[in-house]
């Protein structure tokens, strides 16, 4: 999975949504009790914050304590109706005096990690409280020392209690933050299903990638095209980008940020459909045209019977398989369908683009080989 306010692939319930708050809201709510109580020795509960776009939520402390010259609150990350890897945690903030004229200092502590590669909005040796959160805590700590009369010079510790299993379920690792959970949000609201936390992984992963130096990522669809592509290259982790159904989102990105080389390598119904000139697989967006493959299958050599099974098959792997029994490279000729998709969309790039298909058992079955995305044919009306 990706970022800390991951997606999962699982469908939305049918019923309206529920929206939830980031990480970053969580983080500069806590921020913004805990130096109040550190001034007034009062912990304001609830406590109001205002976010990026001028809303004001109001956040109940689940946690507080004051010790010296050190001041806790806690609250509990709520994400509506989201499949969010960190809903239900605790997400603490700690704040200390600073020095004189610091401003706001920022620490990791338990369970958030730290950035230890480039190509990320933060430097390495940065705690992973991302630029948008640190704004938000900057200008709640801002308000509270203004009502105050104070200077707002204050070190801010965020902690996560159990983080770092957490964090085993993103791809932070591969981006190289080490340790824990992000602090994330641009916007402080979490959007239920809005896929917008998996596609900013995807973004963050190729700005890696491109500050590490590597000419060659490959996007997968999943775990099984991944582990399969990794053993055909030999790419390492952070060359490996997990997009899951969003191969739009990747491509898009890269035509702005470009990489030399990219793979795209899926199982055979993702990257029929890519053929078929969807750009989001997931299957809310849209089924397999089994009668557009069927014709794909006819034009490539194969029989009139073999059309007609195809076109009454269950699932895509099913017209593979019936595929292979009359020797047709079916994978093949939808890897060169999809090539002529996703290489329209970086066409005015540089970018060499390649497509492979892998079965469930990580076998090779079709490929368009690596070769300039300027060479596709004019665009076609693709799905999103």
């Amino acid at each position: 999975m990706p970022a800390d306010e991951d997606v999962s692939a699982e469908a939305p319930p049918d019923r309206p949504l529920r929206r939830g708050w980031t990480t970053g809201a969580c983080a500069a709510a806590a921020a913004k009790a805990a130096y109040a109580a550190l001034i007034t020795g009062e912990f304001p509960d609830p406590v109001e914050i205002t976010l990026p776009r001028g809303e004001r939520p109001a956040f109940a402390l689940a946690t507080q304590h004051r010790d010296g010259n050190a001041a806790t609150a806690g609250i509990i990350k709520d994400a509506g109706d989201d499949p969010d890897v960190t809903h239900g945690a605790l997400v603490l903030a700690t704040v200390r005096p600073g020095a004189p004229g610091g401003g706001v200092t920022f620490r990791a502590g338990d369970g958030v990690g730290m950035v230890t590669r480039s190509g990320l909005a933060l430097p390495p040796g940065e705690p992973a409280i991302n630029p948008v959160p640190r704004q938000m805590i900057r200008a709640a700590i801002a308000e509270v020392a203004a009502t105050n009369r104070e200077t707002g010079d204050v070190e801010v510790e965020i902690a996560i209690p159990g983080g770092e299993a957490l964090a085993a379920r993103t791809v932070n690792g591969r981006l190289g933050i080490i340790g824990g959970l992000s602090i994330l949000g641009t916007t402080g609201i979490v959007v239920p299903y809005s896929c917008a936390a998996w596609i900013h992984s995807i973004h963050r992963g190729i700005d890696v990638a491109r500050a590490g130096g590597f000419d060659h990522v490959a996007g997968s669809t999943g775990a099984a095209s991944e582990q399969a592509v990794r053993a055909l290259y030999g790419l390492p982790d952070v060359a490996l980008i997990d997009m899951g159904d969003f191969v739009g989102g990747m491509l898009k990105y890269l035509r702005n940020h470009p990489v030399p080389r990219v793979t795209i390598a899926g199982g055979v119904a993702k990257m029929t459909k890519l053929a078929q000139g969807m750009l989001d697989l997931h299957s809310k967006r849209g089924a397999v045209d089994l009668a557009g493959l069927a014709a794909l299958a006819s034009a490539s050599g194969g029989s009139a019977a073999l059309a007609e099974r195809i076109v009454g098959a269950n699932t895509a792997a099913q017209a593979f398989a019936d595929a292979r029994t009359e020797g047709l490279a079916l994978g093949d000729a939808v890897a060169a369908a999809a090539w002529q998709t996703a290489s329209g969309v970086v066409a005015d790039t540089d970018i060499s683009v390649e497509i492979i298909l892998f079965d469930r058992d990580g076998k090779l079955v079709g490929r368009a080989p690596l070769r300039p995305a300027h060479e596709a044919a004019p665009s076609r009306n693709r799905r999103r």
